[in-house]
């Protein structure tokens, strides 16, 4: 089942059982999933429109994002509840930062496991040594090779933690 109907089916769900906080993050995350998809639409009307100015232009904006970008959409929701718990912490505003990681978890389980350290230490030791890697000054030949092997499967944090962790 596609990702935009799991997160569908469990909005009705959570409406029938009454979790308002769940009904308000799937709701929040179908939004940014539109407002993707309508961002997808525009780039496609701005790139007909550049390639053959004088015709008229017909784009379908009915269509549907793939699993991937919801994917991306998702991340980068969780991401963000993230980042502003965090904030909310720092401004000691434990309640809204719990709020903030309630959300994050209710998002996340719609978005593949991701690698734990242990799981990452390996694959990051090997990639330093194919690099070849010998310390700290290094991080800038490694972290983008990384990034882009594990986008995905593994933090970004975590990634650049277990690197600086491997480097020192």
């Amino acid at each position: 089942m596609a990702i935009q109907e799991q997160l569908k089916n469990d909005l009705k769900a959570s409406m029938k059982a009454g979790n308002k906080l769940q009904v308000e993050t799937i709701r929040m995350a179908l939004a940014a999933i539109k407002n993707a998809q309508m961002a997808q639409v525009k780039q496609a009307y701005d790139a007909a429109v550049a390639a053959d100015p004088d015709s008229e232009v017909i784009v379908d904006n009915t269509s549907e994002i793939g699993d991937a970008a919801v994917l991306d959409v998702l991340s980068k929701e969780v991401k963000r509840r993230r980042e502003a718990a965090d904030l909310y912490r720092k401004a000691s505003r434990p309640e809204l930062a719990e709020s903030e990681d309630a959300e994050a978890v209710i998002l996340e389980t719609y978005l593949p496991r991701m690698l734990s350290a242990d799981e990452l230490r390996p694959i990051v030791a090997a990639k330093i040594a194919e690099i070849g890697a010998t310390g700290p000054h290094d991080m800038n030949k490694v972290m983008p090779v990384l990034t882009k092997e594990l986008k995905g499967k593994a933090d970004g944090r975590l990634i650049n933690q277990v690197v600086r962790e491997l480097l020192k």
